[in-house]
């Protein structure tokens, strides 16, 4: 039997329930039609290849088929089947979903918009274990969006003055000190002085000001280094790890999470890198799908953009928030973070467009604020309340004089 691109062409196929869904905005090549291109995605997604081929038995039972071609959208929709599939492996998946496809010449552009992930698929991976419940299982956040912020300079600090920006941060009313993305351990700032050196100032903080308080400690490494600093963060008490998810590969999320799971410690993804995949409207993979991933392999916070508030690109940040909050064949839920150019005046906007039940990262809100780090918290913990009580920011002044500094700094200017 003959197997050509022509046979992962089926508009008249109904997919299973048990099939990988996935839709692609592509562009064909000048010289491929619709068909030939939906068909050569498909192919080369799968188990197809440029000549055609003998073959014998159910070999086509892995066949993907392109089932959908919506020209005037530029969508093309593929279905998988599952046995195509390693259970529990994202690197495999992906290798799939969003590997040689990107490269190929029968289409000049091609993105990967978004999955629509069967149970089966799932049920092989183990999602995250906190989810929203660390705003009330860890901090005492459970009714207002968690807060953090990430020391500026955001490398070049000492561990001492880390740690000390910290602790002002989280007396001004901070729920979370986080690491930048790219600190981890280097000369000025060693991994494991500034682990027990913030967590000496986080103690000082919770006995002062009543409240549960934790960092996102950044793990990013190497392979076995980087669980070998998951074991160092909870042997120190740290409730929190960071990891960047997209720089350090998929794989390596998947072996963090197992780790993880033996301490009880939670992870916070960043997305460092993800602009390569999704900046480009027209080619890649879209900030949706990579947050899909991020949930499947256990995050329990992902950073998913400001809806254009702050200083970076986005891309649909709310519809992102709501799958990773939906219902996903019995996931838990991932809290989405917004960071990026936050600042207090900005909140009210913020809060309306993506609701409360999120973490607001703000680092140079809070240190440039004139009075210092602690009022810049002070203003930030003042913005959210505030809004919540319905209040406007300049109402709030008398009780939050720090706030009436920040908005007076700052107004509600996005910046860039």
């Amino acid at each position: 039997m003959g197997i050509s691109y022509e046979d992962f062409l089926d508009r008249e196929y109904e997919p299973l329930a048990s099939d990988l869904r996935c839709r692609f905005s592509i562009e064909p090549a000048a010289d491929m039609s619709w068909a030939d291109a939906a068909g050569r995605v498909a192919s080369e997604s799968s188990n197809g290849t440029w000549a055609e081929l003998d073959v014998e038995g159910s070999v086509t039972d892995l066949s993907a088929t392109a089932y959908e071609i919506d020209e005037s959208a530029g969508i093309v929709e593929v279905a998988y089947p599952e046995a195509l599939f390693e259970p529990g492996s994202m690197p495999q998946i992906l290798s799939c979903i969003a590997g040689n496809i990107m490269g190929m010449k029968a289409v000049d552009r091609i993105r990967l918009l978004d999955c629509e992930w069967p149970a089966a698929v799932v049920d092989a991976f183990p999602g995250p274990q906190y989810g929203s419940a660390v705003k009330s299982e860890i901090l005492d956040a459970g009714d207002r969006p968690a807060l953090a912020t990430v020391p500026k300079p955001k490398v070049g600090l000492s561990s001492e003055q880390h740690a000390e920006v910290g602790y002002e941060a989280w007396v001004g009313g901070v729920d979370l000190l986080k690491d930048d993305e790219n600190l981890t351990d280097q000369s000025f700032n060693p991994f494991e002085d500034r682990l027990t050196e913030s967590l000496a100032q986080r103690d000082r903080a919770e006995s002062e000001t009543g409240e549960r308080k934790s960092y996102l400690l950044n793990v990013t490494a190497p392979g076995g280094e980087m669980l070998e600093r998951v074991d160092l963060a909870a042997e120190h008490g740290c409730e929190f790890v960071m990891v960047d998810v997209v720089t350090t590969g998929w794989a390596a999320v998947q072996q963090v999470r197992q780790r993880c799971e033996r301490h009880g410690l939670a992870i916070h993804a960043h997305r460092a890198m993800h602009a390569a995949f999704d900046r480009v409207p027209s080619h890649g993979v879209s900030m949706r799908v990579i947050a899909q991933i991020a949930r499947l392999c256990g995050v329990d916070h992902i950073h998913t953009g400001t809806a254009d508030l702050g200083k970076l690109e986005n891309e649909d940040t709310v519809g992102i928030n709501e799958w990773l909050r939906s219902d996903r064949h019995g996931l838990s839920d991932v809290l989405p973070v917004a960071s990026g150019g936050l600042h207090p005046g900005l909140v009210p906007e913020l809060l309306d467009r993506l609701g409360e039940e999120i973490m607001i990262q703000a680092g140079g809100g809070i240190h440039g604020h004139p009075d210092g780090t602690r009022a810049g918290a002070r203003a930030l913990r003042g913005a959210v309340e505030a809004t919540q009580d319905g209040r406007p920011l300049e109402a709030a002044s008398a009780e939050y004089p720090e706030l009436a500094t920040a908005v007076d700094k700052w107004g509600t200017a996005t910046p860039r």
